[in-house]
This record gives structure tokens, sequence and C-alpha cells, in this order.
């Protein structure tokens, strides 16, 4: 697994619900029997289908585990180097990865990039 991967631990970190499942699988709630959180990828036993496995990075709280550890840098090196661990994931699992979920971490990365040079440039 990539850097970024260990630095989120989504298995141990994440809080998944059936609700957030349903949602994303575009299902009824009631359609899904149960899920576990594997240590790479999330398995939903489905009353309709079977299984079907779901990578975390495909869920929102990728997303807002990301944003989150990018707005915890509190100096540029450390921003520079988590935008490295998430450009390597995002190449090497770049099927995972949609357009929306690039133009959200490049903002909140340019956000906090901003903040941090201005805070550097009054100090």
């Amino acid at each position: 697994m990539t850097t970024l991967f260990n630095r989120l631990q989504p298995a141990e970190k994440f809080r998944i619900s059936v609700s957030d499942v349903a949602k994303f699988l575009r299902i009824p709630q009631q359609l899904i029997v149960r899920i576990e959180c594997w240590k790479y990828v999330l398995f939903v036993h489905r009353r309709d289908v079977g299984g079907q496995f779901i990578s975390y990075r495909k869920l929102q709280q990728w997303l807002i585990a990301t944003a989150c550890h990018i707005q915890k840098c509190s100096t540029l090196p450390q921003l520079l180097k988590l935008l490295i661990e998430i450009r390597k994931d995002s190449q090497k699992y770049e099927k995972q990865y949609s357009p929306q979920h690039h133009l959200f971490l490049s903002q909140v990365w340019f956000q906090h990039w901003n903040t941090l040079t201005r805070t550097l440039e009054c100090s």
C-alpha cells in the first residue's frame, strides 16, 4: 500500500455506516446484510447480488480524512510531502479517483498553502 493509505488507516479509523454504503451504491439500505471493513477494502454482503468490494478511496470519508491531514500540516515542507503522497496514491490508483476528487483535494491543498504562506509573510 501507499504512504497515504498507511497514514489514513481507513480500516481502523473510518466509521462507515450501512446508510453511507447504501448511499454510495445507490441502493436501499435493506439490500445490505452487513459490511466488513477489511484492511484494504470494504466487503458488502448484499441480499440481491451476494457480495461486493468497495475501495476506501472511493468513499467520501477518504476525501474528508485526506483534507483533514492537509489542514493539519503546520509547515510548507509537511504540506509538500503530503502533496507528493497524494499524487503518488492517485497515480497508482487512478481509477479510484474521480475528477471531482482531484478538484476537491487541490482546492483544499491550495487554500492551506495560501494560509501557510500568508502566515510566514506576517512573521
